[in-house]
């Protein structure tokens, strides 16, 4: 069977609770289209017929839900006290964390009660994570990853107040405050939340219920059970196995590593080691007596290996997440594969390593012993062995990429790569510098945009010269960018500059992205850069640049583009056109789609939408085979999918900005910020109303609960979803276009010039169905007024020119006058306009060809609105308006 996506193991998942398409398009912020398209996927790839096997098989490999769940590999013995009051405590709080020195069986006791539990939720280990990631590997365990310009807190919490979750944070002690805060707010946010944690010490949070856990109950038992593991025939009597267990202070851990040596040593032979080690440890003042033991059998298991043992146990202690062959042959090459394979094997078998498929691990309370063995000339080649190790992997990762099998090699790894790199001084070198830009590229790659752009500077600062140094920032740009963070982006595109003096191409290059950026991406202070700041880099760029560069120069012919727009995301037509031109000798379909937008925006702003499609169109054949996971494409491919949909609803063409919305290979499709306000925009214009309004009040819900970020562009949709509210005459049409202020940030629509024409369309068709209002001529006159934003206007005005015949107005044939050149450009607008002139004639046929251009294009609710003007159709036309739930005027 061919891998099945994240994406379509939800639809799955979804499946099985025998959920339709449209419950399921609606759960997930998709369309309908796109769900039907991963059901068929899913169909095919799973050999079965239809969707009712389909939800079969689902329901048959479902799992509780709770990913990252540690498997045991050894029967469970005793704690039935401890367990039965860990799920009592689950039941009178939210928190609960299993106290205990390590070696005492928290990981092991919390998977269990995780798994008799059975709800959704995430394992998450907490051992090999550093300060400041712990909210990154909680999501990460549950799948999230990040959706700028919400931040990974609140993409978490939003995931987590739907349906009721068990989260199990372990190993919390060298992150307490970290692990504190994100529980706190979880709880705090996250209604149906309940966190199970373990740690050494408690979490310190308020309703906070701590189980501690005392010595095993069942210890000899347990004894006896891994003893006979080792040595089938194992006989001991119950005062040698009483003695022995007491020695180990009822240890879970003491006691399993104790019995991985009764097949050589005998109970006898194992009382007498016991009592040497414990006796040297006797006389130590300020220890808990367990922790004395655990050290005492650590460190007598210890003294047991041979050298060359000795030696890869010490050294594997540098690993934090574990290990494959491959890792640990990395800390020792003078020793062959083979060799390190079978000390691997006498390492696990005496249970100082633990093995999990292809991986090892060593349980961190042994880990840190073993890594107190290392001297410090022999932690300093660790390191530089650790380093080198990671700078391999890393590249090896990422020449999987294309692969879809490469996220758990890498997600098994991160940990350690992460280390490494800090672990290294900031300072020029090779190694360092080429594990930070791997570590860029697969961080971006996972979604991990901030971590990628902190990886990709931390590369600036490991690179040999400042030229390199730039195309690391170059490449922190590209992330920026891409994540709609304009403002860093340029900023670190002029670092990049500055450093790269030595090569006035590149210098060139970082100044005429910066102008590109600053005109094209206008956010937060750059809609105060000055035009004389903007001209002078410009001015810069052109000076650096020398001839011969293909690429140099069609960066600068669109950097002149942009900057002689006139206007903020305003490009010159002809600059434009020379921009293309340049970019198309190049051969790079990134540099030819940035060109082409240029173009497109020249066109949309003189009203050219058309045009502006064709562009888009082609903008979108050029970054269909572009890779996902490379920073330098990402911002194109992502620019091109939100301007497809864009110009296709401009022109008209409803079908094709439905089809545009949740396309499977869409990078930012999931975004709800994104995704959601495409649809309500689309199923408004469609007449699909009640998704309309469902996916308008989630949308509604989350920017209130992400604390009403700033996401002006999302305006427009509020107000797509107030004209299906006033269609309704359901009393919510102000509401809603309030709502859609303030979205924008402003009380006046003049304030918002993005927003100007769908507000004023909203009003205009609203009041035709209403059949005029007082308020007809200002709503009129608003309509004719100049828009700066151009992709609405064709909406606002012929349906103003509709609203002037139908409200009465003496002028109103020159409206619909002054609306035909803008619906020569608007499919949807045409068979408007031609309603209105019917109805403005009184020629009742004429209806019949507006209707069935409404029809062609998608628009159900315009159809049927025309049709009812017709006597002849007025009966089949009310039932269908009927269904919209929007009354005949």
């Amino acid at each position: 069977m061919n891998e099945v996506s994240a994406r379509e193991a939800e639809v799955l998942e979804a499946l099985a609770g025998h959920r339709s398409n449209a419950q399921i398009a609606r759960a997930m912020h998709i369309s309908v289209r796109t769900v039907e398209s991963h059901v068929s996927s899913l169909l095919r790839k799973y050999g079965v017929a239809d969707r009712r096997e389909l939800a079969d098989l689902a329901g048959s490999r479902r799992n509780p839900g709770m990913s990252g769940l540690p498997a045991g590999r050894t029967s469970f013995v005793g704690r039935s006290t401890e367990t039965t009051a860990v799920r009592t405590a689950l039941g009178q709080s939210r928190l609960v964390t299993l106290l205990g020195p390590g070696g005492m069986g928290k990981t092991r006791l919390a998977a269990v009660v995780a798994a008799e539990v059975g709800a959704g939720g995430a394992f998450v280990d907490l051992v090999p994570v550093r300060d400041g990631l712990v909210t990154r590997t909680v999501a990460t365990a549950l799948g999230l990853t990040e959706r700028p310009p919400q931040s990974l807190e609140q993409v978490l919490i939003e995931h987590l107040q739907q349906g009721r979750w068990l989260l199990v944070l372990d190993n919390c002690e060298h992150l307490v405050d970290e692990a504190a805060g994100l529980a706190e707010q979880l709880l705090r946010t996250c209604p149906e939340v309940t966190i199970l944690a373990t740690s050494r010490e408690r979490l310190g949070v308020p309703a906070e219920v701590t189980v501690l856990l005392p010595p095993l109950d069942a210890a000899t038992e347990l004894f006896a059970d891994r003893a006979r593991a080792v040595e089938p025939t194992f006989t001991a009597s119950p005062d040698d196995l009483t003695d022995i267990c007491a020695r180990l202070d009822g240890m879970p851990l003491a006691i399993e590593l104790a019995a991985a040596r009764i097949g050589s040593l005998g109970t006898d032979g194992l009382q007498a080691a016991l009592n040497d080690r414990l006796r040297v440890l006797a006389g130590g003042r300020g220890v808990d007596a367990r922790h004395r033991s655990l050290a005492a059998v650590i460190g007598w298991s210890h003294e047991l290996l041979d050298d060359q043992e000795r030696l890869l146990f010490r050294r594997l202690s540098i690993y934090v997440g574990g290990f494959d062959l491959d890792a640990a042959s990395a800390t020792s090459p003078e020793l062959a594969r083979g060799e390190i394979a079978d000390l691997l094997g006498r390492l696990t078998d005496k249970s100082l390593a633990v093995r999990r498929g292809s991986r090892w691990r060593l349980l961190e309370t042994i880990r840190e012993f073993a890594r107190d063995q290392l001297t410090d000339d022999e932690l300093a080649t660790a390191q530089t062995r650790l380093l080198r190790w990671a700078a391999d992997t890393a590249a090896a990762l990422e020449n999987r990429l294309d692969d879809a099998n490469w996220q758990l090699p890498y997600d098994e790894v991160a940990g350690d790569l992460r280390a490494a790199l800090a672990a290294t001084p900031a300072t020029p070198g090779p190694v360092a510098h080429r594990l930070a830009r791997a570590l860029g590229h697969l961080g971006f790659a996972r979604r991990e945009f901030r971590e990628s752009i902190g990886h990709y500077r931390a590369a600036a600062e490991c690179a040999p010269d400042g030229v390199a140094a730039a195309l690391d920032l170059r490449s922190a740009a590209d992330a920026t960018l891409a994540i709609s963070d304009a403002e860093t982006g340029v900023q670190l595109l002029l670092d990049a500059a500055d450093r790269a003096v030595a090569d006035g191409n590149v210098r060139a290059t970082m100044l005429a992205l910066a102008v590109i950026a600053a005109n094209r991406y206008p956010t937060g202070s750059l809609y105060d850069l000055s035009k004389e700041r903007s001209r002078e880099l410009l001015q810069q760029a052109v000076a650096s640049a020398r001839p011969g560069d293909s690429q140099v120069t069609a960066l600068l012919a669109t950097a002149k583009a942009w900057e002689h727009g006139g206007r903020r995301i305003g490009a010159d037509p002809e600059l434009a056109q020379e921009a293309v031109a340049a970019a198309r000798r190049t051969g790079d379909p990134v540099l030819i789609a940035g060109a082409l937008d240029a173009l497109t925006v020249a066109a949309g702003n003189a009203g050219r939408l058309r045009d502006a499609r064709s562009y888009a169109v082609e903008r979108m054949r050029l970054v269909g085979p572009l890779p996902r996971h490379e920073p330098y494409a990402a911002a194109e491919i992502v620019d091109a999918f939100h301007v497809a949909p864009t110009t296709a609803t401009a022109v008209g063409d409803l079908r094709a900005a439905l089809a545009a919305v949740g396309a499977p290979d869409d990078p930012v499709g999931d975004h709800p910020y994104i995704s959601l306000p495409r649809m309500i925009r689309i199923y408004a214009l469609t007449g699909q109303f009640d998704a309309c309004l469902e996916h308008a009040d989630a949308l509604w819900d989350r920017w209130q609960g992400a604390g009403s970020p700033p996401i002006e562009w999302m305006a427009s949709a509020l107000s797509a979803a107030a004209m299906v509210h006033g269609l309704r005459d359901d009393g919510l049409f102000d509401l809603w276009q309030s709502r859609a202020l303030e979205v924008a940030r402003c009380t006046n629509v003049n304030d918002a010039p993005w927003l100007a024409a769908p507000y004023t369309f909203a009003h205009a068709r609203v009041a035709v169905q209403r059949g005029g209002g007082e308020g007809a001529v200002g709503v009129v006159r608003r309509a004719f007024a100049e828009f700066s934003e151009r992709w609405w206007a064709p909406y606002a005005r012929s349906a103003a020119a509709e609203l002037a015949v139908v409200a009465g107005l003496p002028d109103a044939s020159e409206f619909l006058a002054a609306a035909a050149a803008e619906a020569a450009e608007n499919d949807w607008a045409a068979a408007c306009l031609a309603r209105a002139v019917a109805r403005s004639t009184g020629d009742l046929d004429a209806l019949l060809p507006a209707a069935d251009a409404f029809e062609r294009i998608g628009a159900r609710f315009e159809c049927a609105s025309t049709l009812a003007l017709h006597p002849d159709h007025i009966a089949e036309a009310r039932a269908e308006l009927a269904a919209l739930q929007v009354d005949v005027p």
